[in-house]
């Protein structure tokens, strides 16, 4: 894998684990069918996912640190009654179903569909449309901080759909917080918070297998890069979106989805 690789797929992974677009399906797409780091030996694979990952955690956390912070003192101090405490546990409540399911079922899940690209193709089709009329139909009227913990548990679950590659983490909880109401910016913010505790964990997991440090060491400077570039295009995709949804609706979103997963579908049938 050249360098150009590694740098192109970190710019995938740091765009597409924030737009709705979904990360998973993006990743699959250009290394399968572009052939974007096709042929990529599995431990330098492995290396790079990590990578890549941790270059979005890093994107999450320096981008909302003091947001971050507040939740933690707050919450672990006052509790659900202060506006900004009770996020910490709404995050809490709200990673739970993806985080069952993704132990249980994620392996069984991407090794049944990774290779299935009509699948991804039309569920990148099919969550596309679904945010654009959710978001049409729906008011924007709700806040943060009228956020309710039936509401967090709510788009909690709609983000076990995001195990499927194509439906979008980011897409189905943005799309789960647009259909109770909340306001577009405000749905983006809690899908940005709930990415950190899931990307921790994934990360967190892998890195407790003394394999992976074997890996990282190995291929140091594919894990290094791809880090780099992953934070900075994360970072670069965050403030876009927050700003992006103060005037705009999600239908670019939608059409991209669709042409792409006509492109998909056209290219993996003929």
């Amino acid at each position: 894998m050249g360098i150009l690789d590694i740098i192109i797929l970190g710019i995938i992974q740091g765009i597409a684990e924030f737009l709705p677009i979904s990360s998973s399906a993006h990743l699959i797409i250009f290394r399968d069918v572009f052939g974007i780091g096709a042929g990529i030996p599995n431990d330098l694979a492995m290396t790079l996912d990590i990578a890549l990952h941790l270059g979005t955690l890093l994107a999450i956390g320096i981008y909302f640190f003091n947001d971050f912070i507040t939740m933690i003192c707050k919450g672990l101090t006052k509790g659900v009654k202060d506006k900004e405490g009770k996020m910490l546990w709404y995050l809490i409540v709200a990673t739970i179903p993806a985080a069952i399911v993704g132990v249980l079922f994620e392996e069984v899940i991407e090794n049944a569909l990774r290779s299935n690209y009509i699948l991804i193709a039309c569920a990148l089709i099919f969550m596309g449309i679904l945010i654009y009329i959710v978001d049409k139909k729906m008011k924007q009227k709700e806040s943060l901080e009228g956020m309710n913990i039936k509401q967090a548990f709510g788009i909690g679950c709609a983000q076990v759909f995001a195990l499927i590659p194509g439906f979008s983490r980011s897409g189905t909880t943005i799309t789960a917080a647009r259909a109770f109401q909340l306001k577009r910016e405000d749905a983006a913010k809690f899908s940005f918070y709930l990415s950190a505790p899931v990307v921790c964990g994934a990360v967190f997991l892998k890195l407790l297998e003394s394999s992976t440090w074997t890996l990282i060491s190995t291929n140091l400077t594919v894990f290094l890069i791809g880090i780099l570039v992953a934070f900075l295009s994360g970072l670069f995709c965050i403030s876009f979106l927050l700003k992006y949804l103060k005037k705009h609706d999600f239908k670019l979103f939608m059409w991209y989805r669709i042409i792409l997963g006509i492109v998909v579908i056209l290219m993996t049938t003929f």
